[in-house]
């Protein structure tokens, strides 16, 4: 991280137990330290015994990864950031429409058969991320399972875990793959409209969807990690977890971007 960006979310991190006074006793390293090895890892894609000798030990910063997916820290610290990203933008903290798309990538031969599936339609075997992203193209919740899970079925889970931790949320766009029955589970069970965006059946080539180029905007990002252009994690928590983190460099490079003058 740059200093700038540093200086932006020092004030947004999770507090450690011991300065709350719940024992424990303080960390060998700082936090800019950790942060900065995990977001290399996620970044470059290295093994993490591999990790550059700059950065502290890899058992180290691996223990901090999982104490940080485990107790939901990387969540919270990611939610933090986004309503801070929002505000700047000139936007309520909380989002009242939301786009929901999936992606599958080909797993590693590390992926069990056990969270592993082979999707069909786009001929990939490995794993399926199911994304819910706002209307500036920022994450609102992630559900990593096998690559054969349909679309609905997951959408079903993923819709209500964000309808709970969003009271704002009254819209999200999907594409054709959401139809159905899924539509009235939404609007009478979460009191969400899902509202399908459509590809006319007279498009020829690639043509840019109302308010579906969000998701695919941010779906490009996560390609641009490396760690995530294939799926390396042992189990689908370490997967969403690492979503997460590649989610917190792109806020954290916007947060940190000084404001355009108006003059």
């Amino acid at each position: 991280m740059s200093d700038a960006e540093w200086t932006a979310v020092r004030p947004l991190l999770p507090m450690p137990a011991w300065l709350r006074g719940r024992g424990g006793q303080p960390e060998a390293h700082c936090h800019r330290a950790m942060l900065d090895a995990i977001r290399y890892q996620v970044d470059n894609g290295t093994k993490w015994r591999a990790m550059p000798a700059d950065f502290p030990p890899w058992d180290r910063v691996y223990a901090f990864f999982r104490r940080w997916r485990d107790h939901g820290l990387v969540r919270e610290f990611h939610d933090r950031l986004r309503g801070k990203v929002r505000e700047k933008a000139g936007r309520e903290p909380e989002p009242s429409a939301g786009v929901i798309d999936s992606q599958s990538v080909k797993a590693d031969a590390v992926v069990g058969a056990d969270s592993r599936g082979f999707d069909g339609g786009k001929l990939i075997n490995g794993r399926k991320r199911h994304v819910v992203v706002d209307t500036l193209g920022l994450l609102l919740g992630v559900m990593v399972t096998s690559a054969d899970i349909g679309d609905r079925a997951a959408a079903h889970v993923l819709l209500a875990r964000v309808a709970a931790a969003y009271h704002r949320l009254a819209l999200v766009w999907a594409d054709g793959g959401y139809t159905g029955r899924l539509v009235e589970y939404s609007l009478t069970v979460l009191a969400l409209v899902l509202a399908i965006v459509k590809r006319s059946d007279d498009m020829r080539g690639f043509v840019v969807l109302p308010e579906r180029w969000i998701v695919e905007r941010f779906f490009a990002h996560l390609m641009r990690s490396r760690r995530l252009v294939r799926d390396f994690e042992r189990s689908t928590t370490s997967a969403e977890a690492m979503v997460y983190w590649s989610a917190t460099m792109l806020m954290t490079r916007r947060f940190a971007r000084p404001r355009p003058s108006r003059a």
